[in-house]
């Protein structure tokens, strides 16, 4: 990896981001700082395979908008949705929020433990980073994970050794509810307003 000194936007990048100011009223550019971020993190994983956000990245992105680096630091700081250090090439996060904990997230940290995972950090091949995480909006659907940007839902440790294998084997597999729910309807499908009036 590189020292990110010499960071700077692609070309699609600063079209991108010059776009994401323009959204907000001339003065209020700094309320791009989230969404720059975000790209600014996606930007390094295209670059090196691994999505987080170096002190220069977050620097070059507060002078973009003319924020303080600190100010852009509490941000990046404040929401998981920032890698701050690099991680594995699946970032594994579970929720470990009440409703997850009652639909047995315990059993998915034990899947990912049996998997070689362990929380806090990535394993030696590089792979996974194992993050608990609070609440990723899926309450309906515990317990969760979301590896990378996509969500897994309704899981059992089986489901969860399932995920983290077919990832390891270079697999892709099914996002979302892993008993086919759609959304969060209730297990089995919808019960009322079956018909369309």
């Amino acid at each position: 990896m590189t020292a990110f000194s010499d960071f700077t936007w692609t070309a699609e990048n600063a079209a991108e981001a010059q776009r994401l100011i323009g959204l907000y009223p001339p003065g209020r550019q700094v309320s791009a700082i989230m969404p720059l971020l975000w790209l600014a993190q996606y930007q390094v994983r295209e670059q090196t395979g691994v999505a987080w956000l170096p002190v220069p990245v977050i620097e070059y992105v507060a002078r973009a908008v003319g924020m303080p680096y600190i100010r852009a630091y509490e941000v990046a700081s404040f929401y998981t949705m920032y890698n701050l250090k690099p991680v594995g090439r699946f970032h594994v996060q579970v929720c470990g929020t009440t409703p997850c904990l009652l639909g047995g997230s315990d059993e998915i940290m034990k899947a990912c433990k049996d998997k070689g995972l362990a929380k806090g950090t990535t394993t030696a091949d590089g792979l996974f980073t194992l993050t608990e995480v609070e609440c990723l909006g899926a309450c309906a659907n515990a317990p969760m994970v979301q590896i990378n940007d996509h969500n897994y839902e309704d899981l059992t440790y089986e489901a969860m050794r399932g995920i983290l294998d077919a990832l390891e084997r270079g697999d892709t597999p099914a996002t979302g509810s892993q008993i086919g729910r759609t959304a969060s309807c209730p297990e089995g499908g919808p019960t009322t307003l079956q018909e369309v009036f």
